[in-house]
């Protein structure tokens, strides 16, 4: 089966796992190491489709296969064009399966071999997804990058129930896989599907559940469960025991990670590919991401303050407005604030990944990895005293 999509090395550094490239699609070539904003229902909260591609230069953008698939239905989206036309996005979509999403907001499900059977919480109605249907719902949103239906367990859980949960994860993935080479065949359009590696924190259920999944071949391959209350330094160690096992000729892609000064440290193990709601659902409660470490903006301190959210970046939001007026938007409830901030926070972590990229290109990059560590160290201290 031809590749729907592919990703092309351009650099790599010695001394880590980071590397730089190109993913190819066919909404547009995506310079990787990137970081996708989170568009859960067809749009990035508080942004408009022209402030992501045209000001904040995004390429790439994720999608949520159970919110869609319940609200307004993924027929409903087929019907209207793709996924790309009813939000008018020109770029390229990833969407999840929707397999977090049931296991975390649906209060009663039920796990068999077959699939999951949940319950909406919008309205309470059942529904079922399967390896073939979460699949199905995807080729009708027309996403670039489909996932695999997977299981994601909780944290923490024991060696047992994580084995159980990660062997089922491969079974679903391998029915996934089979019902997509079928769709795919008669597909006009080009559609990516991912497998997902689980394994809760386990480092031996991680490698075998990543050697087993290498066996489908697939165009990029997702590292999952993290961010799920573990802590950050077992994530980064799950990557770590993951990574080496998975081709290095095709992208790799962390799902929900992470805080800005943790994005380096992903691709200082080999990722490729990154999402997180951080930015913008932190910027609608007022909280700033920095070159300079965090604005909680509601403080009193800058009430007055007629300087930048950020004297270092030069988007909208840091050229026009001054943090007492920021802050007063937040005080007052005003729509217009999480537009500014959520704009600045996603402008914040599309500049890192540029910054991070550039190192990667220059042969720099170990020395740009210290930079970061010794700005988390020096915060660090600074808070301690």
């Amino acid at each position: 089966m031809p590749r729907q999509i592919t990703w092309e090395l351009l650099a790599e550094c010695p001394v880590t796992r980071a590397r730089a490239g190109i993913l190819h699609t066919e909404h547009g070539d995506i310079p990787t190491p990137v970081f996708m904003p989170v568009g859960t229902q067809a749009t990035v909260k508080g942004l408009s489709q022209r402030d992501l591609w045209d000001d904040l230069e995004a390429k790439i953008i994720l999608g949520n296969t159970y919110h869609l698939f319940l609200r307004p239905g993924h027929e409903l989206i087929r019907k209207l064009g793709g996924l790309h036309k009813f939000m008018s996005w020109p770029g390229a979509i990833l969407t999840d399966s929707g397999g977090f999403q049931v296991f975390s907001l649906s209060d009663l499900r039920k796990i068999t071999e077959e699939g999951v059977t949940f319950q909406s919480h919008l309205n309470g109605d059942t529904h079922k997804f399967t390896p073939a249907s979460t699949v199905d719902v995807q080729m009708a949103l027309g996403s670039d990058i489909m996932m695999v239906l997977d299981e994601c367990p909780p944290y923490p859980v024991s060696h047992e129930t994580a084995r159980a949960s990660m062997e089922r994860t491969v079974r679903w993935a391998q029915r996934g896989y089979q019902h997509y080479r079928e769709r795919i065949a008669a597909s006009p359009t080009r559609h990516a599907l991912f497998p997902i590696v689980q394994g809760s924190t386990y480092t031996d259920l991680r490698r075998d559940c990543a050697e087993r999944l290498v066996e489908l071949d697939a165009d990029g391959y997702a590292i999952g469960g993290l961010s799920v209350g573990e802590p950050r330094p077992l994530s980064l160690e799950m990557v770590e025991s993951s990574e080496p096992l998975l081709p290095k000729d095709r992208p790799r892609y962390a799902m929900g990670v992470g805080m800005p000064d943790e994005l380096p440290e992903y691709v200082a193990r080999g990722i490729d590919m990154m999402d997180c709601v951080l930015p913008s659902r932190n910027a609608r409660n007022g909280w700033i991401f920095t070159s300079e470490g965090k604005v909680v903006i509601k403080n009193a301190r800058y009430r007055e303050d007629e300087g930048p959210l950020d004297p270092n970046c030069g988007c909208y939001t840091c050229r026009n407005y001054s943090r007492a007026y920021l802050r007063h938007l937040f005080q007052a409830g005003e729509i217009l604030f999480s537009s500014l901030a959520t704009r600045h926070n996603v402008r914040r972590y599309l500049d890192i990944m540029r910054e991070i990229r550039q190192s990667i290109l220059l042969g720099q990059f170990p020395l740009y990895l210290e930079k970061v560590r010794g700005e988390v160290r020096d915060r660090s201290v600074k808070a301690e005293s």
